[in-house]
């Protein structure tokens, strides 16, 4: 069985798990819900870098894990560099925010970013930004989301507090014509319909679960992981978490919450 780690500030990253489990198959998923120092995107880099090492070293001496998935923008910018020059012999995979294609599928030309402020200041998405639209014309709308993680998990995807905070966000792309967002947290999945209520257009929204689920299948012949078999999902957290929101995202699965 192939074992895979995978962590986020809180429940988000369920939405990364949900999509391995339309992909890979004869596997442990073990969860961990970082509950207790969420939301990652409006803490230090030393800081997130720490939470990620304490995590790491507990899914590897827990469960012997084969792969490794950080299902956080923000965790991924700040310590994914650390995770892999300390743990060679782990795959080791980040979440980026799905710039590339958002250029590719944009047919205005104008995008926007959904993001943590930490994730829109750290230099790996600026890098990626500079690198991907370079010689293209394409304008980017940013916007930092404090304290839409919090109102997700709290289970308040529909709520009109989390309406208030998009529709602010989310005024200065309507004005601008942008057609494709990109949502560079994997919390926000989780207020896609919301967003499309908001914009009242034909908008893309850009995730990146699928990509991280493929990228690990075609990785994992590297532990000789045969791709069939049943897949059990163990979720962790660190502090309390909300089981409805668990229901909601993974409704197929019989789940081992700890």
């Amino acid at each position: 069985m192939l074992k895979i780690g995978v962590f986020d500030s809180g429940l988000g990253g369920l939405t990364v798990v949900k999509a391995l489990s339309q992909v890979i198959k004869g596997a442990d998923v073990f969860y961990v819900a970082d509950t207790k120092n969420a939301p990652y995107g409006e803490k230090t880099p030393e800081q997130i870098l720490q939470y990620s090492l304490n995590i790491t070293n507990y899914l590897i001496e827990t469960h012997d894990i084969d792969a490794l998935i950080l299902a956080c923008n923000t965790a991924t910018a700040f310590a994914i560099k650390e995770l892999r020059e300390r743990y060679p012999h782990l795959i080791i995979i980040g979440t980026e925010p799905g710039i590339k294609p958002a250029i590719a599928q944009t047919k205005t030309g104008k995008v926007g970013v959904l993001a943590t402020p930490a994730t829109l200041s750290g230099d790996k998405y600026q890098g990626l930004v500079r690198e991907l639209s370079l010689g293209k014309d394409i304008v980017f709308y940013e916007q930092g989301c404090p304290g839409l993680v919090e109102q997700i998990e709290k289970g308040e995807t529909k709520s009109k507090r989390t309406k208030a905070l998009l529709e602010a966000w989310l005024s200065p792309m309507q004005e601008n014509r942008v057609d494709t967002i990109v949502l560079g947290c994997t919390h926000y999945p989780l207020v896609t319909e919301m967003i499309k209520e908001i914009m009242v257009c034909d908008i893309q929204l850009i995730e990146t679960g699928s990509a991280i689920a493929k990228r690990l299948l075609s990785l994992s012949n590297v532990v000789n992981h045969e791709n069939h078999g049943a897949l059990s999902i163990t979720i962790h957290s660190t502090d309390s978490i909300n089981t409805d929101i668990i229901d909601t995202i993974l409704t197929d699965y019989i789940l081992h919450i700890l």
